[in-house]
């Protein structure tokens, strides 16, 4: 009898512990390999209808494809890795890779066919697709990156201007980062892209990769994770435009907590142009954030490591600057001073949170907010107005995230 009541007591437990999760294995998918991206005006006017093929859109400045991801019980971490190399466009270049989640429609994928983007608001002075409008919604980046000058293509042909603490130049520039965050928008079928803001018909050779490394416990059930576009001010789509807003006002919008979440998270994506002289690109200037009235980002977005990326930058511009250097002196076994002159190359000047040929990070804020509707203000009081060709303009996305 004490047996039988053990046996039974055991199969109870067994019962009420913990289900072990269904597993369908880690998961690689190479979206684009080794494409080129290039502009040519007006050669690519395609309606995007098919799976896993690729599309040429914006004057083939953005590279479109529907895939179909994976659904997961099991927890899981997602990754992006993007490769770039000049096809023979030498400048540095802005760049984004995205995703389009197949329910927040209509956007610009079927707006490809025809048609125009929501306008927007009067207090947002018009500019299209910026933010939600109706059922659009703005693209959420996987990520930010910028081009360097030249890797690859120019390698051979800029040999004298490589400085000697660098063994060779590098042939691709490789970025890797985590996106297990915005995993909610990457289950079912989806459209993803690629954005270089290039102006050639050189472009680039641009590769992207989509990575899901699912645990071993076999208990560990995936957390429901829920993504909110805010605004995106990157011009993926024609009729938009370099965004200078920020120099004549703030950019206030109102978005929706739902209820039952938690561990919300803002995430914020910066990156100032204007490669002028005193242009937005080479000048400090403050963002802020604030959300309902209150301030949660205060910060200088800058990089002054540039000089770091050398490798990646053969096709740089470059200068010779007087320097007074102290060396070692082999005969006379002793330091002494020289006025010599070293290479100073464009790649090398700190910018506005971005660097030739590097990616760029999302500033992530933990948000203390209830349910409902909240009021977000994005400010970079000391913008600078576009001027001809003085092109400045700041490159912002803004997402929410949380759990369920």
């Amino acid at each position: 009898m004490k047996n039988t009541i053990l046996l039974l007591l055991a199969v109870l437990l067994f019962a009420c512990g913990p289900k072990e999760v269904p597993s369908i294995g880690d998961k690689h998918m190479v979206v684009f390999d080794n494409e080129h991206l290039y502009f040519d005006g007006g050669a690519f006017d395609a309606e995007l209808d098919q799976s896993d093929k690729v599309y040429r859109i914006m004057d083939g400045r953005i590279l479109m494809k529907k895939i179909s991801l994976p659904s997961y019980d099991r927890e899981v971490a997602a990754s992006v890795k993007v490769t770039v190399a000049s096809a023979g466009d030498r400048w540095d270049k802005s760049g984004s890779f995205f995703v389009i989640p197949e329910g927040a429609m209509p956007n610009f994928v079927s707006l490809q066919a025809g048609g125009d983007l929501p306008k927007g608001l009067e207090e947002h002075e018009g500019l299209p697709g910026v933010v939600a409008a109706g059922e659009y919604q703005p693209v959420v980046e996987l990520m930010r990156f910028m081009t360097p000058f030249g890797i690859g293509f120019y390698n051979d042909k800029m040999d004298l201007r490589k400085p000697v603490y660098i063994p060779h130049w590098e042939d691709k520039v490789v970025w890797e980062q985590d996106i297990t965050d915005r995993l909610s928008l990457l289950e079912g079928d989806v459209w993803v892209g690629v954005w270089i803001d290039t102006w050639t018909k050189e472009g680039y050779t641009v590769s992207a990769e989509l990575k899901f490394d699912e645990t071993d416990y076999l208990y560990a059930a995936k957390p429901k994770t829920g993504v909110q576009p805010l605004l995106n001010t990157i011009p993926y789509y024609r009729g938009q435009k370099h965004v200078d807003l920020f120099s004549r006002k703030d950019l206030v919008m109102k978005a929706t907590v739902p209820a039952g979440v938690s561990n919300v998270k803002l995430n914020y994506i910066t990156t100032g142009h204007g490669g002028h002289s005193g242009g937005d690109e080479f000048v400090k200037k403050v963002n802020i954030v604030k959300v309902d009235g209150e301030e949660v980002i205060n910060f200088i977005p800058w990089r002054d490591d540039c000089a770091a990326f050398r490798r990646f930058n053969p096709g740089s511009g470059l200068w010779l600057i007087k320097d007074t250097a102290t060396y070692i002196d082999s005969k006379a076994r002793k330091y002494k001073e020289k006025v010599i002159e070293e290479r100073l190359a464009s790649s090398d000047l700190s910018r506005s949170n971005w660097c030739p040929g590097s990616d760029v990070q999302p500033v992530v804020v933990d948000l203390d907010v209830a349910a409902g509707e909240h009021t977000f203000t994005f400010s970079i009081p000391e913008a600078q107005e576009i001027d001809g060709d003085k092109l400045n303009h700041w490159l912002v996305s803004a997402y929410l995230t949380w759990e369920e």
